[in-house]
């Protein structure tokens, strides 16, 4: 699994590097033919990681703990301008909160993880395992998504 976090913070820190490349301005534009933009892509794999790892598997059901899960969970869109602040802390909370679920890994935290089914691919993840694993998949499709819409933007 060592190798499974260094990617996702590999794949995170691409991510931020695309950010790097673009003003507040073209981060928060929404691209014709989106429902988002790409501060929301990034937003969402950041919460959506620690939503899945913790709330969705029972192992801490308060979502109150999930900085900003309220403006990038599943199922929401922009209705603000981000900030740079804003931007600043989800750079730091994507690699940061990656390293909370790796250590509580290895600290047996996920131990009496309940499994669920996921809402995007109808499918059941049953272990702590397959949401890591899941979680390179995901938040590469975002940053899919985010790429497209640099295209459409500049």
């Amino acid at each position: 699994m060592t190798e499974v976090f260094q990617f996702i913070r590999d794949a995170r820190r691409a991510f931020i590097a695309l950010l790097d490349t673009l003003s507040l301005e073209q981060l928060n534009e929404i691209p014709a033919g989106y429902n988002n933009n790409i501060i929301w892509n990034f937003g969402h794999i950041v919460v959506s990681t620690q939503g899945l790892c913790y709330a969705r598997s029972g192992v801490r059901p308060d979502t109150s703990q999930i900085q900003y899960l309220s403006a990038y969970a599943k199922g929401t869109v922009p209705t603000y301008v981000v900030d740079q602040a804003e931007v600043d802390a989800l750079k730091k909370l994507a690699i940061d909160t990656i390293d909370t679920i790796q250590r509580d890994y290895k600290a047996g935290v996920f131990a009496n993880f309940q499994s669920f089914e996921t809402s995007t691919y109808k499918v059941t993840l049953n272990t702590i395992e397959e949401v890591i694993a899941t979680t390179v998949g995901h938040d590469n499709w975002h940053f899919g998504y985010a790429t497209a819409q640099k295209r459409l933007i500049k």
